[in-house]
């Protein structure tokens, strides 16, 4: 084993070292003026780890893929991450503010390797996690990191069942490219796909820059928030079994799905013991569709996040109700939209965290039928689940778009409400007595994915935008996209 003189520590040392620095910018610990080199250098990255290694620790940057330091005998791999608060509303403290590069994919060298032999696994082993709190909502200049207070540490191991999940996803990546270089003579051309192909299969693990840039693995930002949420202190209901592949909890929806298909929601809420309400809005009937799947897997929660292993893999549950004729009955809303990220040119869309909702997360489709129009929500009938993921040509294209009209309409000052009208030319007037009013966002009309707000009284509309107030605004997905994407998904 060779260990680089001034990486040998022991935990204590090192838990003295850290205990002094909590509750202090990078900029305040900042002995060997690191920042320096940033003052020309706006752009650089990793600049917060530089402070913490050269510093924090006082040794020199080098480039060895062997974990940072040797704590007591055993390597530890030191990782500086950024946490931040929640940009929606939500009961967590902190989350990751980006996925956690992990190590090279070694195209040429993986598969001949084994998991336990690994980099990628004696990367992750056993960790060092210093979080320093990202707090900003732009994008910040490398220097300015400087403000940013170290906010905790902690030692890190994976559990047994983590780990298993972890061999799993890296096996997956491994298997993928021996394939690749058995059935192409020339198997690079091919490695574009590694990204894109397994997203669907992997649970804790994504592969950053997509080929030909060198790729990466990397913890998913749900699964680095997962660490830092528990490390604060909340808790996640585990299940009662494990489930360490998409293969495995596919199974398990599978046999669900045998087991209710074609109970109304009130056949369900009854056998589950989920109190019965008379509100038959659509937004209780997504509530209760989540709290139902929960039921199923046993567990008491009442939102899949809370639950351990969904949290860590940050599948999202959308309700999607169909007709008899398999036509969808609404648009389905997605991801609340950040306009200090969107409209910030600094950003580009693939660094966004829309764009990061779309590319790293999968969506847990639970669908129903409606028996009629008039049907009330408690009548609607399981049909079973799909996963989806949306494909990278409607992120490139659809996503971006959008990401784009709005960043013209609001930077080049060319936003505008107008007052909707009837088709008699009459001004049309909403519950609350006041003027019913749009904006020119992108629309369902002319688009896939398109911008609408949410909010019933006009009168606390709390987002201001170059002068015009407005309900917060979510992007959405047209819902005959939506269903003729789950057309061409099997139910699981």
């Amino acid at each position: 084993m060779f260990v680089l003189a001034g990486h040998i520590f022991s935990k204590k040392q090192l838990e003295n070292i850290f205990n002094n620095v909590i509750g202090k910018t990078l900029g305040e610990v900042d002995r060997n003026n690191v920042f320096d080199r940033a003052k020309t250098n706006p752009k650089i990255t990793g600049i917060a780890g530089d402070v913490i290694e050269q510093s924090v620790l006082g040794y020199r940057p080098d480039s060895i893929q062997s974990p940072d330091l040797f704590v007591d005998g055993k390597d530890i791999e030191l990782k500086t991450t950024g946490i931040r608060k929640p940009k929606k509303k939500s009961n967590h403290q902190f989350e990751a503010k980006e996925p956690m590069s992990i190590t090279a994919v070694s195209t040429k060298k993986i598969a001949k390797e084994n998991f336990e032999t690994s980099k990628f696994w004696h990367k992750l082993e056993r960790s060092l996690l210093v979080y320093y709190h990202y707090d900003s909502n732009v994008t910040v200049k490398a220097i300015d990191y400087a403000n940013f207070v170290i906010k905790a540490y902690q030692f890190h191991e994976f559990s047994e069942e983590d780990k298993e999940i972890l061999k799993n996803d890296w096996t997956i990546v491994r298997d993928f490219i021996k394939n690749l270089q058995k059935e192409y003579d020339i198997p690079e051309n091919e490695y574009h796909r590694i990204s894109s192909e397994l997203r669907k299969d992997l649970m804790f693990i994504d592969i950053a820059p997509k080929w030909p840039n060198r790729p990466r693995f990397r913890l998913k930002r749900t699964t680095v928030s997962n660490i830092v949420q528990k490390h604060f202190g909340e808790k996640f209901e585990e299940l009662s079994t494990n489930y360490s592949t998409f293969r495995e909890l596919d199974e398990k929806l599978h046999l669900l799905t045998e087991l209710h298909h074609g109970k109304t929601i009130k056949q369900l809420m009854l056998e589950f013991s989920i109190p019965i309400l008379t509100d038959n809005t659509r937004d209780l009937h997504k509530s209760i569709s989540e709290q139902i799947v929960v039921r199923m897997f046993g567990a008491k929660a009442k939102k899949i996040s809370k639950i351990e292993l969904f949290n860590k893999i940050g599948i999202i549950p959308k309700t999607v109700t169909q007709t008899k004729s398999g036509t969808k009955t609404e648009d389905t809303k997605l991801c609340p939209i950040d306009f200090t990220e969107w409209t910030n040119d600094s950003i580009d869309f693939e660094e966004s965290s829309v764009f990061n909702y779309f590319n790293n997360q999968q969506f847990l489709c639970i669908l129903f039928e409606e028996p009629s129009f008039s049907s009330k929500l408690q009548e609607n009938k399981f049909l079973g689940f799909k996963r989806l993921i949306f494909q990278d040509s409607l992120i490139k294209n659809d996503v971006r778009n959008v990401w784009n009209d709005v960043r013209e309409l609001i930077n080049k000052n060319q936003l505008k409400e107008s007052i909707v009208y009837k088709k008699d030319g009459e001004p049309t007037i909403n519950k609350t007595g006041e003027l019913k009013t749009s904006i020119n966002f992108p629309k369902s009309r002319n688009n896939t994915f398109f911008i609408r707000g949410s909010g019933i009284d006009s009168a606390k509309k709390t987002l201001i935008i170059n002068g015009i107030s407005m309900y917060q605004q979510n992007i959405w997905v047209k819902g005959k996209t939506l269903v003729a994407m789950l057309k061409e998904i099997d139910f699981i």
